[in-house]
């Protein structure tokens, strides 16, 4: 089970991280380049280290995992898993589609999870055994019924690689398709908003908060083969609205040409 002192914390650090995310939002900042090509920014890694900070002070058994500073006590029995901007492409683009990604994984598992978007000043709250909310009021997914009639969102169509027929299977088996919204979409989906959003590539610090914020509003987050998600997962993701929805994803994804 996912306390008070875990929320409250949790509360705490998208605070704090979405107050520097502002602070450096459409401002002249340098991006520098990681190994893996991705950008990175000053808000980034000043976000983090403040997650980090707190959480130190406060669980100082607990693991770390970050995108920018990496793991401590990985094999700590919890581990918080930060994702202080999901979307430095369109963070420095000055497109407020990003977000702060805050999970709790306990025994391997996500149970904590906030997507929080520091612009907007929305933030999705998911904890295990509690009603997912927005800003303190619940939300729910939405049943779309059929394939053909979803929506579809993905952060990019490069991010597939080995899988790309199999993205277009989808893409060409829902209603329509769109892509950039990075962790929003996901968030949209838990309101209700969105129908699907598929994607891979994915790292935890990527897809932990997302897995308790979508199950709290009654969809469905798994891996391509229909397997929780975890530290361990291969990075491949499939969020609906349905449990329905989510299998007849699978089924096209499956499919051989």
């Amino acid at each position: 089970m996912v306390g008070n002192a875990e929320i409250e914390l949790a509360h705490w650090l998208a605070d704090a991280a979405g107050a520097i995310a502002r602070r450096y939002f459409r401002q002249a900042i340098d991006v520098d380049t990681k190994p893996d090509r991705s950008p990175v920014t000053i808000a980034d890694r000043e976000a983090e280290a403040t997650m980090r900070a707190a959480i130190e002070q406060r669980f100082p058994d607990d693991g770390i995992l970050g995108e920018e500073f990496g793991a401590v006590r990985s094999d700590a029995r919890r581990v918080w898993v930060l994702d202080p901007i999901d979307g430095t492409v369109s963070f420095i683009a000055g497109i407020p589609l990003f977000g702060i990604l805050i999970a709790l994984v306990t025994d391997g598992t996500p149970a904590l999870g906030i997507i929080d978007q520091p612009i907007s000043r929305e933030r999705w709250l998911g904890a295990a055994g509690q009603a997912t909310n927005r800003n303190g009021v619940p939300v729910r997914t939405r049943t779309c019924g059929t394939i053909d009639a979803a929506s579809l969102y993905a952060t990019s169509p490069d991010m597939f690689g080995a899988d790309q027929a199999a993205f277009a299977r989808l893409k060409a088996a829902v209603k329509t398709t769109r892509f950039g919204a990075d962790c929003y979409a996901y968030a949209q989906l838990a309101s209700g908003f969105v129908d699907l959003v598929v994607e891979a590539g994915l790292k935890p610090y990527d897809y932990c908060a997302l897995a308790p914020v979508i199950a709290g509003a009654g969809g469905s987050i798994t891996d391509w083969h229909g397997n929780a998600l975890g530290l361990q997962s291969d990075g491949r993701v499939i969020a609906a609205g349905d449990p329905v929805l989510a299998a007849q994803a699978r089924v096209v994804l499956a499919a051989r040409p």
